[in-house]
């Protein structure tokens, strides 16, 4: 191997296989041309998931070939392309070019799971709007974590509402556009009503009391309750 194309890590792997194996014992076949190993090389690592050692590319090349000089001829024709030819351990690989790392990236919309907690708070807010933090604890029974609302915050699914007029005018809260918009829903009154959730397999387990959504023949009744209590809220 003429010194202008051997490299010292290219020697350390020749070394480190030859002291490895057994000596080769002389083909009676010739070798390939040294361009064609280049391509035969080129071929295996490009194939290759995982890296590939020189042994086992010799192993996988015609008799005769010599693995280890066709990569330093193979890694001097990588230099400067979008791809190089680099070594990992004892192995060898076909790599994205450092400085070309950033093409790789690739944005994907990450679906967030929704907890049982966040999914019964989102569901009595949509439903009883606009509902304080107090009313919701009562219709779940339980306390609503500061995790929960924020987690619903986050999503943009929620927002503030109107303070109460009660003691403390305590804060309320209802869904957002960008709720509304992900559920293909032009107001909060076109969500599904009990039937609805039934018929679609939701209600397989049963709501906290007052957690169900209104009958459809309720709508009227509760338009004119909200309506009534409109003083209630601070404008």
């Amino acid at each position: 191997m003429s010194e202008e194309i051997s490299e010292d890590n290219i020697e350390t792997a020749q070394q480190t296989d030859a002291s490895s194996e057994e000596p080769a014992e002389e083909s009676l076949f010739e070798a390939p041309p040294i361009g064609e190993q280049e391509r035969m090389i080129e071929a295996i690592l490009f194939a290759s998931a995982e890296p590939v050692t020189v042994h086992e590319l010799n192993a996988r090349m015609p008799h005769g070939a010599d693995a280890a000089e066709a990569l330093v001829h193979l890694r001097k024709r990588y230099e400067g392309r979008g791809v190089r030819l680099v070594r990992v351990g004892d192995a060898w690989a076909i790599r994205t070019a450092p400085d070309l790392g950033f093409l790789m990236q690739k944005e994907q919309v990450e679906t967030r799971k929704l907890s049982r907690a966040a999914i019964e708070t989102l569901a009595i807010i949509a439903y009883h709007q606009p509902v304080t933090r107090a009313e919701i604890e009562e219709i779940r029974g339980v306390s609503v974590s500061r995790g929960t609302v924020d987690q619903l915050f986050d999503m943009e699914w929620i927002r503030f509402g109107r303070r109460k007029m009660t003691p403390g005018r305590p804060v309320t809260f209802v869904v957002t556009q960008q709720f509304l918009d992900h559920f293909g829903l032009e107001s909060a009154r076109d969500l599904p009503g009990l039937k609805e959730l039934r018929a679609a397999g939701l209600l397989d387990n049963r709501l906290p009391p007052g957690a169900m959504p209104l009958q459809p023949d309720d709508t009227d009744a509760a338009e004119e309750t909200n309506e009534g209590q409109s003083e209630l809220f601070e404008d």
